[in-house]
């Protein structure tokens, strides 16, 4: 007798079964604030928002970087900057006084929300900041030490955060929605990246590099992010360095180091190697991204981004921000993974993180013994090139 099984392509297993939507939902708030990987964690849960109540109109309470990457791409219809307060609003930011605080609470409970939900951190300060919004629904999770919602689950530093975002919407019956890009450039953006991209020429293969991190211990040495854009562009890549202003120098260090390896090179084109860091805003990287045959990146949100457009990513991490934010799959993905379980500088334990221990005070890379040697195979692997030229070219 032939066994029949059914299954649901919206499901993920080892997530728990969703609960009952709850009624009458037509304005929600996700309260995603941080950075640009952050928001693209949160990005398939809001996806199973918007299917779950397909009438909703969806609040995204988050940072200007965020408004300014999803204006007109549909995946929500407004994004509202939140205020500096502690533990939500942007940590670098002044904290806003009293007054500000309570007008944006007042403007937030004057739409009107029926489901309010945390996506962001514990809950420690952002459940007594999620029931300020006056909301008839709230989910998320908490810490034990964070104040409860109408439903909430518990909060586990080390749950990779796109699972742990869709466990909470889990909560308001949603589910995860079907796989694909979250993300697409728009043609004009697409034309723009083309525009400062290094031209394709016989059709090499581009590879995109973004060297920065907003943690300095996630960041892969500079050094090493030039010899591989030099192995790489002695295969024939082409090679963009992408970043902030904050990358900026960096960048050009690691392209005036590439150009020097392959100086002399028959192979090599040194104006194949480009530094765009602090050239191209947000939207434009997007494109960028989308173009990239791969895209080589720390644990970043440009490399979060990559992976949301479709890009294939070859990356370095941590081992413990492997489980929380390294790419699920490995058919477009490889991860070079750092076993660092001690501060570099000081030996105190690093694999206490989050919201249970307090860091060290420096900033030495953690993800320095990852090999150029390492990062190439996965990077050539990805490219269909497992048989390039060996080593990185000397200088």
């Amino acid at each position: 007798m032939a066994l029949s099984i059914a299954i649901d392509h919206q499901r993920v297993p080892g997530l728990p079964e969703p609960h009952e939507p709850f009624e009458g939902v037509q304005r929600i708030a996700v309260l995603r604030g941080g950075g640009l990987g952050d928001l693209v964690f949160a990005l398939p849960a809001i996806a199973a928002l918007r299917a779950a109540y397909p009438d909703a109109e969806v609040t995204l309470l988050g940072s200007p970087s965020h408004r300014a990457l999803l204006a007109g791409r549909g995946l929500v219809d407004d994004v509202v900057d939140l205020p500096a307060v502690p533990g939500v609003g942007s940590p670098t930011a002044e904290p806003a006084d009293d007054d500000t605080v309570e007008r944006f609470f007042a403007g937030q409970r004057a739409r009107g929300y029926d489901l309010a939900v945390q996506v962001h951190g514990g809950g420690r300060n952002s459940n007594p900041f999620l029931l300020r919004l006056g909301a008839r629904h709230t989910v998320g999770t908490r810490t034990p030490d964070a104040v409860d919602l109408e439903r909430s689950m518990p909060y586990v530093y080390y749950q990779h955060e796109v699972l742990r975002a869709l466990e909470v919407v889990a909560l308001a019956g949603a589910v995860a929605a079907s796989g694909g890009p979250l993300l697409s450039p728009s043609d004009d953006e697409r034309a723009a990246a083309l525009s400062v991209l290094p031209a394709a020429g016989d059709g090499s293969p581009l590879v995109v590099v973004h060297p920065g991190a907003s943690d300095p211990r996630r960041r892969w040495p500079a050094s090493r992010f030039a010899e591989t854009v030099a192995a790489l562009a002695a295969d024939g890549c082409r090679v963009a360095v992408v970043g902030g202003e904050e990358d900026r120098a960096d960048a050009e260090r690691i392209v005036e180091q590439a150009r020097e390896r392959i100086a002399g090179s028959r192979v090599a084109d040194p104006e194949a190697i480009v530094a765009l860091a602090g050239e191209v805003g947000l939207t434009v990287l997007l494109g960028v991204l989308e173009s990239a045959d791969v895209v080589i990146g720390n644990d970043s949100g440009p490399r979060h981004l990559a992976e949301a457009v479709g890009a294939r990513t070859s990356s370095v991490f941590w081992y413990g921000n492997v489980i929380n934010a390294a790419p699920l799959g490995r058919t477009d993905h490889r991860v070079a993974i750092a076993h660092r379980t001690t501060c570099p500088v000081c030996g105190v334990d690093i694999s206490q993180v989050g919201w249970t221990a307090e860091r060290c005070q420096h900033d030495d890379s953690v993800v320095a013994d990852v090999t150029v040697d390492e990062v190439l195979a996965n990077t050539r692997e990805l490219l269909g090139r497992a048989d390039a030229a060996g080593p990185a070219p000397s200088a």
